[in-house]
C-alpha cells in the first residue's frame, strides 16, 4: 500500500505531549495493582483479624498511596504545561514510571505472600489480574530505565532537577 510521510523520522515520538503518555501508562499499571490488592482486602474482611494480614494490608495501602501521590503530582505538572517535552517532562515521566512499577511489584509480592497460592489456583479473575500486571509492568525496563533516569539526572539539562530532589 502506498504511504505518504506525515513527518520526519521519530516526529511522533518527539511531538509535544508525547512523554505524558508514559505517565498515563503508569496510571494503568496502578489500576492493575489496585485490582490485585482488592483480593487482599476481600480476604482480610472475610478472615478473623490477625497482625500479619493487617501488616500486609497496611504495606499495600501505603504503597498504593505513594504511587497515587506521584501520579497526582505528575498530572498537576502536566496540566500546568501540557506541551512540555523538555528535560523536566522526561525526568518526571521516568520518575513516575519507576515509582509506580516498584509499587506494582511490591503489591504483587505482598498480596502473594499474604494470600498464598490459593487465589492463584482457584480464583481465575485474580490469577488473570496477577498475570496481566506482571506482564504489563515489564514495559518498565527495570534497571535499564533506572540507569536512564540516573543519566538524565547527571546530565547538564537534568542536573538542575536532581539538585532539588524534586521538592
Amino acid at each position: 500500500m502506498p504511504a505518504l510521510p506525515v513527518g520526519e523520522v521519530d516526529a511522533y515520538l518527539r511531538r509535544p505531549g508525547f512523554l505524558h503518555g508514559g505517565v498515563g501508562v503508569a496510571a494503568c499499571w496502578l489500576g492493575g495493582a489496585r485490582g490485585v490488592a482488592d483480593a487482599l482486602m476481600e480476604a482480610a474482611r472475610r478472615r478473623e483479624p490477625d497482625q500479619l494480614t493487617a501488616a500486609h494490608l497496611g504495606a499495600v495501602d501505603a504503597a498504593l498511596h505513594s504511587a497515587m501521590c506521584a501520579l497526582v503530582a505528575a498530572a498537576d505538572a502536566i496540566d500546568a504545561a501540557p506541551l512540555d517535552g523538555g528535560e523536566r517532562a522526561v525526568v518526571r515521566t521516568a520518575r513516575v514510571r519507576a515509582v509506580v512499577a516498584d509499587v506494582c511489584a511490591r503489591v504483587l509480592d505482598e498480596v502473594g505472600r499474604a494470600l498464598g497460592s490459593g487465589p492463584l489456583c482457584h480464583d481465575p479473575e485474580h490469577a488473570q489480574r496477577v498475570a496481566d500486571l506482571t506482564v504489563y509492568i515489564r514495559q518498565h525496563h527495570a534497571e535499564r530505565d533506572l540507569a536512564y533516569l540516573g543519566t538524565l539526572l547527571l546530565s547538564a539539562a537534568g542536573g538542575a532537577e536532581a539538585a532539588q530532589w524534586d521538592r
